[in-house]
Formats: structure tokens, C-alpha cells, sequence
């Protein structure tokens, strides 16, 4: 019993002891962090940890400034309804406290242990002034005892007014607007030192979450916050019931001009490095632009500034709009974008959030998916105006432009040059629209809903300028998957990696290694087939080739004399849209001109802005890099064709030019000069698909017999 007694006092005493050690442990500890701060003086507020982005050459291209001199205003300049609301509502103990609220704090440690995490935050005024100063957002244990450290010396040295002033003047208040004045102007268009109750509490409810509780987002919740802190002003008597009753009824006056000037020679291309930033790092906007965060992204100086004095040089009309995008077909890296003509006018980026007709410039799509199916480049189909009824009980009857058609047959390659719409849909209805629009987002992927109809051969439906440079850029790679990208690396404000995308790349290489897996990866990679995608290319050459004039000129004749590379594309027409999207090996590029309000382009110049951009754009990016060709795959063969038959070239027959052919599919039958023996145009046998009816479509398309079901021609 005794001895019981003797282990049991000996583990009271372990215990003691080791009680004292951590005591005096945990005093040690403070002592070293109190004489640390003591010796290292008070800590500069100015602050020098903005986000910095860089182009791919490494030069600075923008800058996210946490604190801006032009908009910092003393403590005494402020309303008191705003320092009265903010204190309120973020730390009530600021003026009585030492930096912390360890009530708050040890709550907030007890959540988080509870579900192993760092989610919960307790942190005052003095806390978030040391993390806006000094460190990045991430919530690691690491960042909280730096953050704690900052806080104990900015207490130590600096009064609390000044405190005040400082996180006022630095915090965050949602699009681009750091500090209560700026915050001011632009939400309500005036200074900080005139708020009402209503106006205060609104803003004082913001830095909490800008993307939540700015009334731009989410009126609504914006004004609960608002309640919220106009009911806790009332419950501590700081307000009354009357000027609670007041403000929450208040009706705000928003600022029209939310103008917020962003540093930049890109600000439309830097938007789009912010949200992929929101992805990569799994944090929001408004910690991007205050965590002190080096952006290295994939912008090419010269393609930008050539783009823009491109535009610029270009565009007569104020009104007018316009977006582009070049992007390396390779790699995906977009080099260039611009979203609108003027970003502090409009910061609506149309590159990326517009959707809009592509017309024309979408044929390419659909002729890949014809020569999947068994066409080729020398497909002839007869030109005339055409009425088709449709199975749904409607009518559908395109027309080419200004009515101009060739009354005879042409080949698909002449038909992709000229932009005849009746080939097009003639096309479509063979594909099947439901085949197209598979074809367009499996293997194009073209995210935007698209109907199956027969006009989408004409561009009908709405697509991004994104979507459109991604999906040219398979055609320019030879087939190969896109996955566009704005940013190459980040690291932190204190230079620490946090990504890189081409060690990721490799870290996934090491993680799937083996020489099985690496075939298979090449294998998925490979989207289109390679030999169909340089067909599709070469055609698509053609819009500049004078020798294929027909009845109405190549679409690019107007700008192929400012050319003097060689170049693949399509343009696009509809009453409000004006696209042209084209590319070299090096660099696709797509320029989109219309009006926000889809009013029709009226001025036949205005249709030719697209096209002048995008020549010289292409020349300029284009200087002093060397020629590149597309690597021809060793099946393809090439054959002079006559234009009007489809068939092998011969002196008795008319215009002809070099067209490409999977080996095996090229004609074997020479042109006789004698269209009335259409019907060798095509070995129905030899179509290349498992449709049942396909035959009966071949029949309708080529010889003129009695249409498929559902669908004829009067």
C-alpha cells in the first residue's frame, strides 16, 4: 500500500515538473519573441509585398498594389461611422487588447483542432494589418506564428491610432479597390469622410469576404451583413433604434463610375491570370491581389504590343468592339488577348465571357468531320440556291453571298475558300448535324451548347473567342490536345515555389513512368487524326490563294497582299458579327469585331476590321521568327484536280489546283471535259462510313435523285 502511495507521489512530482519545464519553456519562449521584437525595432509599414506579374520574357507587366499613396487618408479624415462600424464589427477590444483577443483566439484553436483544420480565424485589426504588411494569406501553422510575431511588434512600437489608420487604408475592399477611399469612391462615389450609417455598414461588411459581401456580387448578401452589424451597433448603444431603423431602410445611391485603373499593359489578359490563379492555388481573387504573390505568365510583349497598335490602327469606330486572342498551338500558352477596345471604359473581358455567332469561321469543324466520314478535298457538290425542308415540318434556305453561286459543282477545297453556305449545309446534312456537333465538342472541344441543325454549318450557334483560337490550334498542331494556360510559375512574397507548371508536368511524367504508358499518352494526346488534320490545314490555305477564284473571290483576297508567310484560316460573317481565326505553326490567332448590343454592322468596312487586325497582327508576330511547316504525315499524297468535277486534271477540262488525299483516296478517273456524266464524280462504295442511308444521301447529293426522308430539295 505504501509503496502505491510512494509511485503515486513520485508521478504527482513527474508531473509538477514537467508542468514548470513547459512554463518556463513557454516563458522562455515569450521572453525571446518580447526581446526579439525589442531589438529588431519597429517594422516599416510601408508595404512592399504587392502581387507582381511578369511576362514570359520576365519583364514586370502588372502590378496588384496593396496600399496606394494617392488614396491614403488620415485617421482624422475617416468617418466616424466607419472606424465606430469596423471596430465593432472586427475586434471590439482593439483600443484594450496587445495585438490579441485570446478569448476569441482559444475558441478558434479549439474549432480547429476539432476538425484539423485552419479555417476559423479570430484575428484583430492589429493581426490582419501584420498579414496585409508582411505575409501571404495561406493559412499554415508557419504564417500564424510569423503573423504573431509581426503583431507583437507593431504593438510594441506604433500607437493603436496608427494601427487603425494603416489596416484602413490597406485593406481590401473587392475590385481592385484597396483602402476606405478608394472603397468609397467606388462604391458610392464619395470620400470617406462623408459616409451615413447605411453607407459605412455596407463597407464595413466587405473586407470579411469581398466576392460574398460586395453589393456588385450579391446585393443581397450584402445587405444581410449590413443588418447584421447595424443590429450589433444597437445592441452595444453605439446607435439608437431610431438610426438603426434608419440605415437598414436607407436606400443606397451606387456609384455609376466603378472605375478602378489597372496597372497594366494587359489588363484583359491579367484577369484571365487571375482566375486560373484562383484555381491553381485554391484562393480567391481578393487574396490574390493582396498576398504579395510573384505571377510569371505566358504573355509575349511584342505579340501583345502588336496586337494592340494592330487594333488600334485599325478601328475608326468608338463604338465598335472587339476581341482577340493568339495563343502557341504547341503548348497552349496564350501570348496575347484583348478584351475590349478601352479596359477603363469597360473591364468586360469579351476574349473570354462574350459568346457570339462564329459564322463562317466554324465550317472548319464541320469538314473535318466530312472527311472523317468519307469526303475529301476533291468532294464536288453542285452551287445553286437551294430550299430545304426539313423532317420538323420547317423550311431552311441559306443563301452564299451577295447570292452569288457557281451553278455547277465544286469541290469541297474550292467551297472552303469561296465560304459557299449551300455546300456547307449540303454538307451538314450528309455528316448528320447530331455527328457534327459530337465531332465539334469530343474531339474540338467546344464547350458551348450547340443544336443540331442544319444551319450550324453556318456558324448559328454562340462560342467564345477562346474556344474558337483552342480548337484552330488543334488544327495548326497537327491534332494534338490544347490545354490553354496563362501561367507558368508563382511563388510566394518570399520566393518560395508554389507552382511551376513544367515541373508539374515532369512530376507526372516520373509518376506514370514506363514505356507503355508513355505510348499510351502519346496515343491520347493525338485527338484528330493527323493526316485528315494537315488536309484540313491545306485547305484552309486556301482562302488566300487567288488560283481558286470561282464565281466570287477568295474571302481572304482583300488582305493577301499584306501576307508574306504562308497562313491557314477562316473568317466568319453574320449581320452582327465579323470573326476572322487563322494560324501558322508558330502562332494561332482569332479577332472578333461587333457591337455589345448585337446591332447589325451596317458599313462593309467594318466587316473587314477582323481580317486588316489579324493580317497585321500575324505579319508583326511573325518578324524575325523563322519558317516553320506543319510535318506532312507519310500518307499523304497530293493530285492536280479540276475545280469543277473533282476529278484527276486533264487539258480538255478547265481550272485546276494541287489538292492532298489520304494515300488510297485520291481519284483514279480523269475529267473528260463532259458534266453531264456527273455520276463518276463519286464511287458511292467507296464512302467511308456505316451509316445504313448513306447511299441514298450520296445519291441525293451528287446526282440529283429523290432526296432521304425528312429532308428535299425544291
Amino acid at each position: 500500500m505504501q509503496r502505491r502511495r510512494q509511485r503515486k507521489r513520485k508521478k504527482i512530482r513527474r508531473l509538477i515538473k514537467f508542468t514548470l519545464f513547459l512554463i518556463f519553456l513557454s516563458g522562455s519562449f515569450v521572453v525571446f519573441l518580447l526581446g526579439a521584437s525589442f531589438v529588431l525595432g519597429p517594422p516599416s509599414l510601408e508595404r512592399e509585398q504587392n502581387t507582381i506579374y511578369y511576362s514570359a520574357g520576365g519583364n514586370v507587366i502588372g502590378e496588384e498594389y496593396g496600399k496606394e499613396k494617392r488614396y491614403w487618408v488620415p485617421l482624422e479624415d475617416i468617418d466616424e461611422k466607419l472606424i465606430d462600424a469596423t471596430i465593432w464589427t472586427e475586434d471590439q477590444k482593439f483600443y484594450e487588447h496587445l495585438g490579441f483577443d485570446f478569448k476569441r483566439m482559444a475558441g478558434a484553436i479549439l474549432k480547429d483542432i476539432q476538425t484539423m483544420s485552419l479555417k476559423e480565424g479570430a484575428s484583430t485589426i492589429t493581426q490582419q494589418y501584420a498579414r496585409n504588411l508582411f505575409l501571404s494569406h495561406e493559412k499554415t501553422w508557419k504564417r500564424k506564428i510569423y503573423e504573431a510575431f509581426y503583431t507583437i511588434r507593431l504593438e510594441m512600437f506604433y500607437d493603436k491610432d496608427d494601427l487603425l489608420e494603416g489596416y484602413l487604408n490597406t485593406i481590401y475592399y473587392g475590385h481592385g479597390a484597396y483602402g476606405i477611399e478608394a472603397a468609397s469612391k467606388y462604391y458610392f462615389n464619395k470620400s470617406a469622410s462623408d459616409l451615413s450609417w447605411a453607407e459605412a455598414s455596407i463597407l464595413a461588411g466587405i473586407p470579411k469576404g469581398p466576392s460574398i459581401y460586395s453589393p456588385f456580387h450579391n446585393l443581397e448578401n450584402a445587405k444581410e451583413r449590413q443588418s447584421i452589424i447595424l443590429a450589433n451597433l444597437r445592441d452595444k448603444e453605439v446607435i439608437d433604434e431610431q438610426t438603426y431603423l434608419a440605415a437598414v431602410n436607407e436606400e443606397l445611391n451606387f456609384s455609376d463610375d466603378r472605375m478602378i485603373v489597372k496597372n497594366s499593359i494587359a489588363p484583359y489578359f491579367l484577369d484571365v491570370v487571375e482566375t486560373e490563379l484562383q484555381d491553381l492555388l485554391e484562393i480567391d481573387l481578393e487574396t490574390i491581389r493582396s498576398g504579395g504573390y510573384q505571377v510569371y505568365t505566358t504573355l509575349n510583349e511584342q505579340q501583345q504590343l502588336a496586337l494592340q497598335t494592330s487594333t488600334e490602327s485599325t478601328i475608326t469606330n468608338s463604338e465598335i468592339q472587339v476581341s482577340a486572342m493568339a495563343m502557341e498551338p504547341d503548348s497552349g500558352a496564350i501570348t496575347a488577348l484583348i478584351g475590349g477596345q478601352n479596359y477603363e471604359e469597360s473591364s468586360y473581358n469579351r476574349a473570354v465571357q462574350a459568346k457570339r455567332m462564329p459564322g463562317s469561321s466554324f465550317k472548319p469543324f464541320l469538314y473535318y468531320a466530312a472527311l472523317e466520314n468519307g469526303m475529301t478535298s476533291a468532294t464536288a457538290l453542285m452551287s445553286k440556291p437551294t430550299t430545304f425542308a426539313l423532317e420538323d415540318g420547317q423550311s431552311y434556305q441559306p443563301s452564299n453571298f451577295n447570292n452569288y453561286y457557281a451553278n455547277e459543282p465544286i469541290t469541297m477545297t474550292q467551297a472552303m475558300a469561296l465560304s459557299d453556305n449551300i455546300f456547307a449545309v449540303k454538307t451538314n446534312l450528309y455528316v448528320t448535324p447530331e455527328r457534327f456537333v459530337r465531332i465539334a465538342k469530343e474531339k474540338f472541344h467546344i464547350e458551348s451548347k450547340l443544336k443540331p441543325v442544319a444551319s450550324l454549318a453556318l456558324g448559328t450557334e454562340v462560342v467564345s473567342m477562346k474556344e474558337m483560337v483552342s480548337s484552330y490550334s488543334m488544327i495548326a498542331n497537327g491534332g494534338k490536345e490544347v490545354d490553354e494556360y496563362t501561367i507558368n510559375k508563382v511563388t510566394d512574397s518570399q520566393g518560395n515555389v508554389l507552382y511551376d507548371r513544367e515541373k508539374e508536368a515532369e512530376k507526372e511524367e516520373e509518376e506514370n513512368s514506363g514505356f507503355l504508358f508513355f505510348s499510351r499518352q502519346k496515343d491520347d494526346n493525338q485527338v484528330l487524326r493527323a493526316d485528315l488534320t494537315y488536309i484540313l490545314a491545306d485547305m484552309m490555305k486556301g482562302m488566300f490563294q487567288q488560283e481558286l477564284n470561282g464565281y466570287m473571290s477568295v474571302t481572304g483576297a482583300s488582305i493577301s497582299n499584306q501576307l508574306t508567310h504562308e497562313y491557314a484560316g477562316k473568317s466568319g460573317t453574320t449581320n452582327s458579327d465579323s470573326w476572322m481565326v487563322g494560324f501558322s505553326p508558330s502562332v494561332t490567332a482569332g479577332v472578333w469585331i461587333g457591337y455589345d448590343d448585337n446591332r447589325e454592322m451596317v458599313k462593309t468596312a467594318e466587316h473587314e476590321f477582323a481580317k486588316n487586325i489579324w493580317a497585321s497582327f500575324m505579319e508583326k508576330a511573325h518578324e524575325n521568327v523563322p519558317v516553320t511547316h506543319m510535318v506532312r504525315p507519310d500518307n499523304i499524297v497530293e493530285a492536280n484536280i479540276d475545280l469543277s468535277t473533282g476529278l484527276l486534271a486533264s487539258d480538255s477540262c478547265g481550272k485546276s489546283y494541287p489538292m492532298l488525299f489520304v494515300k488510297g483516296t485520291e481519284p483514279e478517273k480523269q475529267c473528260t471535259g463532259d458534266l453531264e456524266n456527273s455520276e463518276e464524280i463519286i464511287d458511292v462504295e467507296e464512302v467511308n462510313t456505316d451509316d445504313p442511308f448513306i447511299e441514298k444521301w450520296w445519291q441525293w447529293l451528287w446526282l440529283g435523285e429523290e432526296a432521304p426522308e425528312g429532308v428535299e430539295e425544291q
